[in-house]
């Protein structure tokens, strides 16, 4: 797979902190890339390094198949959690300010910059003062700053602060638009739900080191075992018989919209898929069955809990036959 971006072994310390040990990742173009993990697990920092802000201790960074420079930087556009907007400058001046000092012309300027506050309905504020804004009205307007020079790589350090659910939505949007159009994008969040919504891979750094890399599909696959939902009619009594002949941890649920109960059973590898099927229906009137598949977040939380070091207990368990 061809990459924009290759980090390796990049390790980092500050006046006695290590902020990263060892971390390496490959960002492939044109897809979004998650960078996750706890406060001050190391992800700024390895976003920095990336964007050519700081220097690593040690290791390298390659940019388009090349070891990364200061003329690399045009190429990127970077979104600082610390935003960089002067308060006491007008929207519109402001944007075609930045837009100029990234080498558009004054037409090209003018130009991407109508048609971005356009898109994200904010010409009304062309006029208005930066502290005149909200936060979210702020954030806009520096997310707008960032992309209309249409750099090759995108770095959105937690895009999300600060936005309301339905502006969230807009900027997730625009994110997926930009990906679509050849824009590749590394951003780092604590919402798991966009990790969901948007990525394509991710990594997970904590305590400085990487302790998960991959595609969303692939890592969720492999954090799952062998527990499935069900929805029956009948008393809860039958189901944990049928638990019992099974050899499965049971566990009730709530009752679903439809007064259906909802229970998950988490199989011993030793059972097939046939065999549980079979004594579910002669047992219980079933009416639903489904693989449970744990969510981002989920994954999030047992990973950071198991330490530093990438968790061998996490290897994905033998699936259920279907023989």
């Amino acid at each position: 797979m061809d990459n924009i971006i290759v980090a390796r072994n990049i390790s980092k310390e500050f006046v006695g902190h290590k902020a990263l040990s060892d971390v390496s990742i490959e960002v492939p173009r044109g897809q979004v890339y998650g960078l996750l993990g706890p406060n001050g697990a190391g992800k700024t920092t390895l976003i920095r390094i990336i964007n050519h802000i700081t220097a690593p201790d040690s290791g390298e960074v390659e940019f388009n198949g090349h070891p990364l420079t200061e003329a690399d930087v045009k190429n990127i556009g970077y979104l600082p959690e610390e935003r960089g907007l002067y308060k006491k400058m007008k929207v519109g001046e402001q944007a075609l300010f930045f837009a100029r000092l990234k080498g558009l012309s004054s037409r090209e300027a003018e130009s991407r910059v109508r048609e971005w506050f356009e898109r994200l309905e904010i010409t009304s504020w062309w006029d208005k003062k930066i502290e005149e804004l909200s936060k979210g009205m702020a954030q806009k307007v520096q997310f707008v700053i960032t992309v209309l020079h249409r750099p090759e790589l995108l770095i959105f350090d937690e895009p999300f602060s600060g936005f309301d659910p339905i502006n969230a939505e807009v900027l997730k949007r625009e994110i997926l638009r930009l990906r679509d159009e050849g824009s590749t994008i590394i951003f780092s969040t604590h919402n798991m739900a966009s990790v969901e919504e948007l990525c394509d891979n991710i990594t997970l750094i904590n305590q400085s080191r990487n302790i998960l890399s991959g595609s969303v599909r692939e890592i969720r696959e492999r954090f799952s075992d062998q527990r499935y939902r069900i929805g029956f009619s009948d008393k809860a009594e039958n189901a944990l018989e049928v638990a019992d002949r099974l050899g499965a941890e049971f566990a009730l649920e709530a009752d679903d919209r439809m007064g259906l109960h909802q229970a998950t059973l988490l199989l011993p590898d030793s059972v097939t898929l046939r065999d549980v099927i079979a004594t579910l229906n002669g047992y219980l009137n079933l009416r639903s069955f489904e693989r449970v598949i744990p969510s981002i977040n989920d994954i999030f939380v047992r990973a950071v809990n198991a330490g530093t070091a990438f968790p061998p207990p996490y290897h994905p368990s033998t699936p259920v036959s279907n023989e």
